[in-house]
């Protein structure tokens, strides 16, 4: 197994075809623990502040803190596993999982629910930053971008699910049976984890160990442009979902429910994208790819704009309905970008994947506060399209001015013409 695994999935045969998909479920189930656990618990937040006896707001943060979890696990987890390798550190963390879901089930206050959830998602989260360390192992570059499509692209089906199977399980055994299936499911993956996965982390020359890649990481432009190429169109989600509700339910007045029917067009479009770069990104090279969907998510933003100036985005359907464009490109500036920071530097694939994930998750939290400050003390949607229009463009900015023109910025063959170099001086 070490012998299929240790080349990409993609071009194994026969007993190797079988493997491949084995570790792409496996991709999917550890990238997506820890956000489906985040959104099945929030259908139950009302009643957590009624059973506790606590305000809305302070049940908030079995949500916010959990977010905060997921930032702080991919900074640790990202470095941890270039040094100690995927498989411990995934284990570790799931195994923080399994134990912290138990916890949340025998949480008797609100503050032990709390902390509980924070240590789950700092487990969890090790799953969603070392499975796009695992992703740059086992793929040449070039495929990298369409992997995390994929896997991103199955992820959604389920993280889409997950409200609605986090309510039904409150309504009919109460929320404390949200975290026993959370509990059996982490164990599950990270017993599977334990059995199905080896290894996949490359030898590796020291270089300084965290501080030497850091150090390499920092001063290099292309990882710099990538990263925040990456980030900044992740926060095109995040302002949205954070202004999206005050507009839809303050500004238009339409009810929650109708809010959430159109939201999820959005995901919808976001996830029929990463299928589509998924399909794309084995035959185009990665940085057209970024090029087609900034292009596209730029177009996008300026339309919602002229539509929020001309008084059209009044209406659901055509903020939406432009939005939905913005998604649909989105999607491939985020995983052919994510997929171009962790090419850099293959053998620090973990640390690139955390320092990316710690940027979207810690901005993520400050950016979808603006955009829920700009959903509500405006009455039209335009300081929001402004705010998009404005992310659009310093996405494309980092490429343009950070990101070298030329293909040996992250060429493999001369990474590995360097490394063989410097080990034959050691």
């Amino acid at each position: 197994m070490h012998g299929v695994m240790g080349k990409p999935p993609g071009e194994a045969t026969d007993g190797g075809v079988a493997t491949s998909r084995i570790t792409l479920l496996l991709l999917v189930a550890m990238t997506g623990v820890a956000p489906i656990s985040l959104y099945m618990l929030v259908p139950a937040l009302p009643v957590l502040a009624t059973t506790f006896g606590r305000d809305i707001s302070i049940a908030q943060m079995t949500v916010s803190l959990y977010m905060v979890g997921i930032a702080c696990s991919q900074i640790i987890m990202g470095p941890l596993s270039d040094k100690f390798g995927r498989r411990p550190v995934l284990l570790a963390g799931l195994g923080l999982m399994v134990a912290a879901s138990a916890a949340c089930i025998f949480a008797e206050t609100l503050p032990q629910l709390i902390a509980a959830r924070f240590l789950q998602a700092l487990g969890g989260a090790t799953g969603m930053v070392v499975s796009r360390a695992i992703i740059r192992d086992l793929y040449s570059r070039d495929r990298v971008g369409a992997m995390i499509s994929l896997v991103v692209a199955v992820m959604m089906i389920a993280q889409m699910l997950s409200p609605l199977t986090g309510g039904l399980l409150e309504i009919a055994f109460g929320w404390r049976a949200i975290f026993y299936l959370i509990t059996a499911a982490s164990l599950v993956i990270t017993v599977a984890i334990a059995i199905a996965l080896p290894e996949t982390r490359r030898d590796r020359i020291e270089t300084g160990g965290f501080r030497g890649d850091v150090g390499s990481l920092l001063t290099s432009r292309a990882f710099i442009g990538y990263m925040l190429c990456q980030v900044l169109a992740s926060q095109i989600i995040f302002i949205f979902a954070g202004g999206g509700p005050y507009i839809v339910v303050t500004q238009m007045g339409r009810s929650s429910a109708e809010y959430g029917a159109w939201f999820a067009t959005t995901g919808l479009a976001f996830l029929v994208g990463n299928l589509f770069s998924a399909r794309f990104s084995p035959r185009h090279q990665l940085e057209k790819l970024i090029w087609f969907g900034l292009a596209l998510q730029l177009a996008g933003s300026l339309l919602n704009l002229v539509w929020g100036v001309t008084g059209l985005n009044q209406a659901p359907s055509w903020l939406f309905g432009t939005q939905m464009i913005v998604m649909f490109a989105n999607a491939f500036v985020m995983s052919n970008s994510a997929a171009g920071a962790i090419s850099v530097r293959p053998e620090a694939a973990g640390t690139a994947s955390g320092a990316m994930g710690f940027l979207q998750m810690g901005l993520g939290s400050l950016v979808s506060q603006f955009g829920a400050w700009l959903g509500g003390h405006f009455a039209t949607p335009v300081p929001l399209n402004i705010a998009i229009v404005v992310l659009s463009i310093a996405c494309a900015s980092t490429m343009v001015f950070l990101i070298p023109r030329r293909d040996v910025v992250v060429s493999e063959e001369l990474i590995e013409k360097a490394e063989e170099e410097e080990s034959g001086m050691l």
